[in-house]
């Protein structure tokens, strides 16, 4: 097994695995779509230019995340995977394709250098993780933003628009997405995953994490790069796996189909994580929806053919944007 293969994704792996074994409810109430509550505790300029921000969530849970573009071009949150963080969008942030929009990035719960709670509930609730992107979007300022949402972050967009409603989103961008925790949508091998890479036992989650992160990738990143990756993987917080084990919120499929705005499913054919069937059940119930597979990409082809991906990324938003 090769370096390069082991760390986007292991969040995705954590997501994917908590598929197995929960029952589904019935998506409940909108709420208002804003988090008045939300507080910016600081603003700052990083080394790249970016503004770094931290928000109080509706449970007080500290997020940080980072901002950059003119405040009036057209927006995009990118939500990362299950053991990732911002970081995992710097080719997405470099890319010139994307230079003219507003983006947002931010680490979920658990996750980089946003707070940790310890208990697995912080994890189990999806409207938690609906309160942090409302709280994001409150702090800064976003108006009528495009969701990207990775793995993880596909449910965590779901939660989002189960809670809150799509009014104030342009559209979805679902890439390899978690939006229903179903064993038949997640593959033999995200199924092992779900039991070794969140065992107690050090040594055993360890070679878990290894080898699920290797899964991830059809074009390995260098090694370099999966170093800084596993480092990124190592931060979050082991309860953040537990919890959304524990998730009773299975089917957000539901809140997708609802949606009244556009959505845009990039599926990698090489995923050896989330079955393509996952993105399918998504073009099949919502009518104003496109499905764009990458051939030569496996569970993050944002990573792995990132100038396609940044193209129709950009495309999307401004289509979007025209509403």
């Amino acid at each position: 097994m090769t370096n390069p293969r082991r760390a986007f994704l292991s969040g995705v792996a954590g997501l994917v695995a908590l598929a197995i074994g929960t029952a589904a409810i019935a998506p409940h109430a909108q709420a208002t779509p804003a988090s008045p509550t939300a507080a910016i505790f600081s603003i700052t300029k990083n080394a790249v230019g970016r503004e770094t921000f931290a928000v109080r969530s509706k449970d007080g849970t500290n997020l940080v995340g980072e901002v950059q573009g003119n405040p009036e071009a057209p927006e995009i949150l990118l939500i990362h995977g299950l053991r990732q963080s911002r970081l995992s969008w710097e080719k997405q942030l470099a890319d010139p394709a994307l230079s003219g929009f507003r983006i947002v990035s931010f680490d979920l719960r658990g996750h980089g250098d946003s707070d940790k709670p310890e208990m697995p509930e912080a994890y189990s609730e999806a409207d938690k993780w609906a309160d942090d992107v409302a709280a994001v979007i409150s702090a800064t300022k976003l108006q009528r933003p495009v969701l990207v949402g990775w793995s993880l972050g596909g449910y965590v967009a779901g939660a989002y628009l189960r809670k809150y409603g799509g009014e104030a989103i342009a559209g979805v961008n679902l890439v390899d997405a978690v939006t229903k925790l179903s064993p038949d949508l997640f593959t033999k091998e995200t199924g092992a995953f779900a039991v070794t890479g969140t065992s107690h036992d050090l040594a055993t989650r360890t070679a878990a994490t290894v080898d699920f992160l290797a899964a991830c990738f059809h074009q390995p990143p260098t090694e370099l790069e999966m170093q800084r990756m596993l480092v990124v993987n190592g931060m979050t917080a082991r309860a953040a796996n537990e919890g959304f084990l524990q998730s009773n919120t299975t089917d957000l499929e539901p809140a997708f189909k609802a949606y009244a705005g556009p959505i845009l499913l990039t599926h990698g054919v090489h995923d050896r994580l989330v079955r393509i069937a996952m993105s399918e059940r998504i073009q099949a119930i919502h009518p104003n929806s496109r499905l764009s597979v990458y051939q030569e990409s496996g569970h993050s082809p944002f990573y792995e053919e990132p100038v396609r991906f940044g193209e129709e990324l950009a495309t999307f938003v401004r289509d979007a944007n025209k509403d």
